[in-house]
């Protein structure tokens, strides 16, 4: 455990350097949202009158045409870490950038760490500091939807497919397939899932589930690159968990 934590600490004192977050202040309308896990809150976002219209430095820039307030959202580990005011240059209706964008930086490194643990863990430990950086640079470009540098590393790569891997979990998580079921039957499948992938909390999804007859349901979790089936009962009690 010792080590794992020394592990985290490194990478994240590579990947912050001196930046220190600034503290999120959501707008009103969206103060609840923080938090909340990605693939819902984007539904929120949406049906308050929120449009995303880029994405930028790790960072999502969402515009409210009806009360002309353009947002950043940064999502780490499946869920809205921050949720700032931004200026509305930055979604494109005029005014200067954003003077936190280095602060937005800082908050969407912290949401690498737990991607290039697992990454690590699963693959071997790369302690190369450059793999590290392009890991974390080509998960953000496959996170948020940028374009695949040809001229990729090894490690660009394998985060170019982890970020892509965890929008597609987003987008899967929030049809209404994958979000049939009782609620406590998947929070706990959920719960389940990342300590069966060893991912810190938050991370699994469910992608699909169906009843398997005697009050129970199973649902195919989605841990980054990783599936699982889970069995639950619809109690909240967790049956069964295999690979997929």
């Amino acid at each position: 455990m010792k080590r794992q934590i020394a592990g985290s600490t490194i990478i994240a004192a590579m990947l912050l350097g001196s930046i220190t977050p600034a503290a999120a202040k959501p707008p009103s309308d969206i103060s609840d949202l923080p938090g909340s896990r990605a693939a819902g809150a984007e539904t929120a976002m949406e049906s308050r009158g929120y449009e995303m219209t880029k994405t930028s430095g790790g960072a999502q820039y969402w515009w409210n045409s009806g009360t002309k307030t353009c947002v950043s959202v940064v999502v780490a580990n499946g869920r809205y870490a921050n949720v700032d005011k931004a200026d509305s240059g930055n979604c494109g209706h005029g005014g200067g950038g954003s003077g936190a964008g280095a602060a937005i930086a800082g908050v969407a490194a912290i949401g690498l760490i737990a991607a290039l643990a697992s990454h690590k863990k699963k693959h071997g430990d790369h302690g190369d500091a450059n793999h590290d950086g392009e890991y974390s640079r080509g998960y953000n470009d496959g996170l948020y939807g940028g374009q695949y540098d040809r001229n990729d590393s090894e490690g660009y790569h394998d985060g170019f497919m982890a970020g892509e891997a965890e929008a597609s979990n987003r987008r899967a998580a929030n049809r209404s397939y994958a979000r049939g079921g009782p609620d406590a039957a998947r929070a706990a499948c959920e719960r389940r899932a990342d300590q069966y992938q060893n991912a810190p909390g938050g991370s699994s999804v469910a992608v699909s589930q169906r009843s398997s007859g005697g009050g129970n349901y199973v649902f195919t979790m989605a841990t980054g690159h990783y599936r699982s089936t889970c069995t639950a009962s619809s109690n909240g009690q967790v049956i069964d968990i295999s690979p997929y």
